[in-house]
């Protein structure tokens, strides 16, 4: 099983990127795209990038918002596999 951060770590990993924030026990983010097809166009950059890595965020779209949320179902928590690819999104929403 994998191990779970603990509180200090989490603190580090919402410092290094301050757009996340801890939101029921997951890392989470929101992104406000200027149409839904936009919208969607990051959806399935994220959607091919996390496939690619095996780890998927929980992902919830409204028109032209989306948020992710990053938890590891399997180990009950955020783990560094969810800071890991945190950091990943956080680059590739960057470059839209």
């Amino acid at each position: 099983m994998k191990k779970t951060l603990s509180t200090a770590e989490i603190e580090e990993v919402l410092r290094a990127d301050p757009d996340w924030k801890l939101q029921s026990g997951k890392l989470v983010r929101e992104w406000t795209f200027k149409d839904f097809v936009e919208a969607m166009k990051f959806v399935n950059r994220i959607a091919t990038m996390a496939e690619a890595a095996g780890h998927h965020p929980d992902i919830d779209v409204r028109y032209n918002q989306v948020t992710l949320g990053l938890v590891s179902h399997d180990a009950g928590g955020i783990t560094q596999r969810d800071a890991a690819m945190a950091n990943q999104i956080s680059k590739e929403a960057a470059i839209r």
